[in-house]
């Protein structure tokens, strides 16, 4: 028996001219779309349909727009239920509103103010990201905390398949764990074009700002289990929902741990809803079993 999973991508999916074709083929998207440019007082789609690479690498921006458009792609198919959910990082905020435990407007204020809250963060406390190839998990892990005991900061930051995991850190941090790695036989470690040290502790002011935006938000019960990042289960209460959220600025995204979860619990076909198919990619290295497309 067919069972679906709709999964939301996060941060890095952007490209200009994203959703115009959601906005000139879909009425419920392009309400929507509007909607958002007057929640945020500002022209949102200007960005989106028209902005350049960089304008769109602007986490003030960023984050909004692949929200958005995420959430306008899922209104499009008023019809279609999954039978769970799940989104990368900022994805999992789509998720929720997918699964009706966010409306859409208590949602995207959310997601301004977290991405508000991580730029001060990112100035704050400067730092960065790498990705590491072709290592085992737990040599990545190790390294990392050597170094952190050594007194740089630096994690595992990204489960994204078996065989490619993000760190975060300080630059110091995040350089020295890179050539270590390189050492220890990683294919590659490839510095990312990234404002900051995501899902680490550099973050903890930016978990602290937005604990109470979430606070006054109202979450309700979900109406499918949402897979969430910070411990790969399924969750439907919104007191859990809410305290993962939270969590997941400073905590590692367990992509890989959290499809594995999903398709042990029966999850079969997956379908991607958002810009780009980077998920899907991903899902296939994880489960190659599974059936993955674009919602």
């Amino acid at each position: 028996m067919v069972n679906t999973a709709i999964i939301f991508p996060g941060q890095g999916s952007q490209f200009p001219g994203m959703a115009r074709e959601l906005f000139d083929q879909h009425l419920e998207a392009r309400a929507l779309l509007t909607r958002a440019n007057d929640i945020l007082g500002f022209s949102l789609t200007d960005s989106m349909f028209a902005g350049s690479d960089e304008d769109l690498r602007r986490t003030d921006v960023t984050q909004p727009a692949i929200f958005v458009h995420s959430v306008a792609q899922f209104v499009a198919r008023p019809d279609f239920v999954p039978a769970s959910t799940a989104g990368h990082s900022l994805g999992e905020f789509s998720a929720l509103v997918a699964a009706g435990v966010l409306k859409f407007e208590d949602a995207l204020p959310l997601v301004a103010r977290r991405a508000q809250a991580m730029q001060a963060a990112c100035e704050e406390q400067p730092g960065t990201m790498a990705a590491i190839l072709g290592l085992d998990d737990a040599v990545v892990e190790a390294i990392c905390q050597e170094i952190t005991d050594g007194g740089h900061v630096v994690v595992a930051a990204n489960y994204n398949c078996p065989g490619q995991l993000v760190i975060s850190g300080s630059a110091e941090g995040v350089a020295r764990a890179c050539e270590a790695l390189k050492a220890a036989g990683a294919k590659r470690a490839l510095p990312l074009p990234v404002g900051g040290a995501f899902h680490s502790p550099l973050m903890q002011s930016a978990a602290a700002a937005l604990a109470e935006a979430i606070e006054k938000t109202t979450f309700s019960a979900a109406r499918c289990p949402v897979y969430q990042n910070v411990d790969a289960q399924p969750h439907t209460d919104p007191a859990e929902i809410k305290a993962n959220l939270l969590a997941q600025l400073t905590a590692p995204v367990r992509w890989t741990q959290l499809v594995q979860r999903m398709a042990a619990d029966g999850t079969t076909d997956f379908l991607e809803c958002g810009p780009g198919k980077v998920l899907q990619g991903l899902v296939k290295k994880i489960v190659p079993t599974a059936t993955v497309g674009s919602f």
